[in-house]
């Protein structure tokens, strides 16, 4: 074991960003929330059943690409939209442009509150590095590198792996692990001597599908049991909680 609280033999860590290094998981949330429940109000078919931004959080847009999340959660309700394209503007009805909506009201947001970073993430970051592992931020999101300056801490990882990254690269979304093989390969490592750091369920199964050597469940919304039986080795409810804890088996 290491001080880290990892197994032997890992040389990198793999960082996702909202909920796992900052708080704008919240932020998230209530951008979807503001985004689906006019849209569907908008529909007016039938009973309005606004988006639970907890429960639809979790289950359809958490740790998912933008698009992605606006076409799980519109299933889930039996509504099929148009793809679009991705310069749509926010009114028009299209996963594009509901997707761009969201973007509008979560950029709003940070620029209205700020970003706030979990101090105990950070404290963790910091000592792997001291450690000598390599790291990486891999994230769903476009607006990873604002809000890593937003928080001052771009300098603390070797490669980022973002929403614009991985369109470059042509590279899908979580649950699909290749944004985390992709940043394994930038680090120069093998996924087995990688670990993933992850609060969404979709990343614990990109984690268990990219065979990672150890795969981290941060559990900030009461869902360790969810979270393990969908890949996590181990659970814990702050990054600073793993420093000089024994893995387990």
């Amino acid at each position: 074991m290491t001080k880290l609280g990892l197994p032997d033999g890992i040389q990198a860590c793999l960082f996702d960003l909202d909920g796992v290094i900052t708080k704008t998981a919240v932020v998230h949330a209530a951008a979807w929330k503001e985004t689906f429940d006019e849209f569907l109000r908008e529909r007016g078919d039938g009973e309005f059943r606004p988006f639970d931004a907890v429960a639809d959080y979790n289950r359809y847009v958490d740790g998912l690409p933008r698009a992605d999340g606006v076409r799980t959660f519109l299933a889930s309700r039996g509504v099929e939209l148009p793809e679009g394209s991705p310069d749509d503007p926010p009114d028009r009805a299209t996963v594009q442009g509901l997707g761009n909506r969201k973007n509008d009201r979560l950029l709003k947001r940070i620029k209205a509150g700020g970003v706030d970073a979990y101090d105990g993430s950070l404290r963790y970051i910091e000592a792997v590095r001291a450690g000598g592992l390599r790291t990486a931020v891999v994230s769903s999101s476009t607006n990873c590198r604002d809000i890593l300056r937003a928080i001052d801490a771009e300098a603390l990882f070797d490669t980022r792996v973002d929403g614009i990254v991985a369109a470059e690269r042509g590279l899908p979304g979580k649950p699909d692990p290749a944004p985390f093989l992709a940043a394994a390969g930038d680090l120069g490592v093998e996924a087995s001597a990688a670990a993933v750091f992850e609060d969404a369920l979709a990343g614990m199964e990109a984690g268990r599908a990219g065979h990672f050597g150890y795969v981290v469940g941060v559990d900030r919304v009461g869902q360790a049991d969810a979270l393990r039986s969908h890949g996590a080795d181990t659970v814990v409810t702050d990054l600073a909680d793993l420093a000089d804890r024994e893995p387990r088996a």
